[in-house]
């Protein structure tokens, strides 16, 4: 997923780092740019590292099938698919560019106002502000060694 040729986005991908602030609805702007990608329909979960992952509807598709494949068998991944799941929700941009985020994914992250919107390839994170500039801080370190260790440049 994500890669240039990928199912969903035709090459296609999310980059950037954007900041912007969530009303009192709860809806922040999604970037134009990421909105020509995620087009009409696309799904809002629980993401890693304390963000929220918005996924276009095909990328979530290919993640859902490779979800499916996790062995039945293993608590770790009942646990996993369970959290992620109930987590998700239907997410569509209105036409002012905005999506909402449900209360409950707000709450678990800690999304009070202002969050950073990062484009990370096949998907879009939203992060509270201050835990996106504590998380950039701790790893601006580590691009090296992370680029050296998954052999990727």
């Amino acid at each position: 997923m994500g890669r240039s040729g990928a199912k969903w986005g035709g090459g296609r991908v999310f980059k950037g780092t954007y900041r912007h602030s969530v009303d009192d609805k709860g809806r922040v702007t999604v970037p134009a740019r990421f909105r020509e990608i995620l087009g009409d329909d696309s799904v809002l979960t629980r993401g890693l590292d304390g963000c929220i992952f918005l996924y276009p509807r095909p990328a979530w598709q290919e993640l859902e099938s490779k979800l499916a494949g996790l062995p039945l068998g293993r608590a770790d991944a009942r646990d996993f698919k369970r959290e992620f799941f109930a987590n998700a929700s239907d997410a569509e941009v209105d036409r002012q560019g905005r999506v909402l985020i449900p209360p409950e994914l707000r709450q678990m992250v800690g999304i009070e106002r202002d969050v950073m919107i990062i484009g990370v390839s096949e998907r879009v994170e939203i992060w509270p502000q201050t835990r996106w500039e504590e998380h950039a801080r701790a790893r601006s370190g580590n691009y090296e060694k992370l680029a050296e260790q998954l052999g990727v440049i």
